[in-house]
């Protein structure tokens, strides 16, 4: 609503412009969910034409192309939006109803098993393409590592341990290192002529690590990461602030 608003200031309110931009919005949407099912059919490092994302699209090449600056500007929207999509399902796994390290294996079994379920998709948003601005898969795991970081922070308040102003500013950063640690992972782990060990058994390892590197920190700065839901946490601090 918002950026119709903007639009209807900046063109006077000339309501064929804003039925323009909906449906410029709404073929392009059309037109990267196109190139998504087209991935889907491909293998990873396939080739693929944007004819046939067209023809998928039932739209012809230069009409295509009237919705995009050029195939770069396609292909960021269409890692975009997976990464969107990606991101919703792992962000939908960070509840503060689990015990942390159950919260940990659930986020990275949900990157491990789509990555199974989805290997052209998985590779393409790793893609480097070119252009400005952040990479949408750095947008997406920046959102998951917020929610990390927010999560993290439960722990800590809980304790009332007062990190250091070098460890708050680094813990972004970290959190980040270890999500992205995780998707270089799957992708060599999938690279490989043979999945060895099994999804379940590369996540298990990818989550045991992590729960390792976060347990040992904790412990180096004087906190004990409880074995309970954080949900009991957040209540137990609401009473002691009554």
């Amino acid at each position: 609503m918002a950026d119709e608003a903007t639009d209807g200031a900046e063109y006077g309110g000339d309501g064929r412009r804003l039925r323009w931009l909906a449906h410029n919005q709404a073929r392009r949407r059309v037109i990267i969910d196109a190139a998504i099912r087209v991935l889907e059919r491909s293998e990873p490092g396939e080739d693929i034409q944007v004819q046939l994302i067209a023809e998928e699209a039932g739209l012809a090449r230069t009409v295509l192309y009237r919705h995009f600056h050029d195939r770069v500007d396609l292909d960021l929207a269409v890692q975009a939006k997976i990464c969107e999509d990606l991101g919703a399902k792992l962000l939908a796994k960070l509840s503060y109803d689990g015990r942390p390290i159950e919260i940990i294996r659930a986020v990275i079994e949900g990157v491990v098993n789509w990555a199974v379920e989805h290997p052209t998709l998985f590779w393409f948003i790793e893609l480097e393409l070119p252009g400005p601005g952040p990479h949408p898969l750095s947008e997406a795991i920046e959102r998951i590592a917020e929610q990390i970081e927010a999560l993290m922070n439960t722990v800590v308040d809980y304790h009332g341990v007062e990190l250091s102003a070098a460890d708050r500013a680094g813990l972004d950063p970290w959190v980040f290192a270890l999500i992205g640690a995780v998707f270089s992972g799957v992708k060599r782990w999938q690279s490989r002529m043979e999945a060895v060990p099994t999804a379940k058994g590369f996540a298990d390892l990818l989550a045991d690590s992590i729960w390792l590197q976060i347990k040992g920190l904790a412990d180096m700065r004087g906190i004990t990461v409880p074995d309970v839901p954080l949900s009991e946490l957040l209540s137990v601090m609401e009473k002691s602030e009554r």
